[in-house]
């Protein structure tokens, strides 16, 4: 009889960027942020550069992200001690020195693709230059829809999403998609699935319509898929998100967004309404998944057939982010490729 281990998710949250939503949702007045078993405050300073930081003042517990940004800081809505850049206390308005230990934990902030980005490091640590984010054209070109954004908070540790990325059987169970090609690409901080299939009855696209998707994961919490699919008679190309940020050790707001190609023959109106259409559809596949996420449980020691993708190794992977940098296997700086046998 196999006994499931249920060992409990690690202590530490993962090293790297995680996206805490779209840039234009953060603006001038504080907004708070449940992540990494904590709350951040997110505000824009005066030059509109946006800055991370716990938002527990440290003075007297006051709650940064109810409080208001004057210049460069947001002051706590208790006593008005002013926080800024680096996690700094600047101003204490009834104080002629402040004490030097005023300095609380901040997040480097970076923007990209219309999205924004905080860096988590349990050891502190800089991203490195491969590391950061790279820009996708099409988020800013008039030729594509602007980023659809949806938000689950799902309750199971995030480990469970990343797995879908091994996951080939999956496709055809869930979504209605039989493989035609499955492959997993891993090389450092980077991995890649790429997927052909063909739309089965009952799937939210044509049937016998073949996909193509290349969805590639930079870090453990920003996925980016290219996919292109047969919908509605026409074939259609987009590009989702996939990102979590963990609320805690055991739920993660996970954020799906879309943006659609337009198509150069359609008025304005009518591709909005091919948008509209497509993005209800991908949103219905991507719910799919959440539904078993919400259900399921975690097992350490999955029970795995000869036709199973390679999950051990995803696994693998994805453990670099919860390891110091020091500690991380040199193996996995290696590319890797697995290609899943078809039944």
């Amino acid at each position: 009889m196999r006994i499931i281990d249920q060992t409990p998710p690690p202590d530490r949250y993962a090293r790297g960027w995680h996206t805490l939503g779209l840039s234009k949702s953060f603006g001038k007045n504080p907004i708070g942020v449940n992540a990494f078993g904590k709350k951040l405050v997110i505000f824009r300073n005066s030059k509109g550069k946006a800055i991370a930081l716990q938002a527990a003042c440290p003075h007297m517990g006051g709650d940064l992200s109810m409080g208001k940004v004057d210049g460069d800081m947001v002051r706590c809505p208790y006593h008005e001690w002013g926080w800024g850049k680096d996690g700094q206390c600047f101003d204490i308005p009834y104080a002629k020195k402040i004490p030097k230990a005023a300095c609380i934990q901040s997040w480097k902030v970076h923007e990209e693709n219309k999205l924004l980005f905080v860096w988590n490091d349990p050891e502190g640590t800089e991203p490195l230059e491969h590391e950061i984010i790279p820009r996708e054209e099409a988020c800013f070109s008039e030729k594509w829809s602007d980023w659809v954004l949806e938000e689950n908070v799902i309750n199971i540790n995030c480990r469970e999403l990343i797995d879908n990325m091994a996951d080939m059987a999956h496709f055809k169970s869930v979504h209605g998609v039989t493989a035609t090609r499955f492959k997993n690409v891993f090389e450092g901080h980077v991995l890649t699935q790429f997927n052909e299939g063909t739309n089965l009855e009952g799937s939210e696209y044509d049937e016998g319509g073949i996909m193509k998707s290349k969805a590639t994961y930079f870090g453990p919490a920003y996925m980016m898929c290219w996919m292109t699919n047969e919908g509605a008679g026409m074939k259609q190309k987009s590009i989702q998100l996939v990102s979590h940020v963990p609320i805690d050790k055991d739920n993660f707001l996970l954020r799906h967004g879309v943006i659609v190609e337009k198509n150069g023959n359609f008025t304005d109106e009518q591709n909005q309404e091919m948008v509209d259409m497509y993005t209800e559809m991908t949103q219905m596949s991507f719910k799919q998944d959440v539904e078993i996420w919400h259900n399921k449980i975690r097992v350490d020691n999955p029970l795995l057939c000869d036709g199973d993708g390679p999950v051990h190794k995803l696994r693998e992977w994805y453990n670099q982010f919860y390891l110091d940098r020091s500690n991380v296997p040199v193996s996995l700086s290696k590319p890797l490729e697995w290609e899943s046998k078809l039944v």
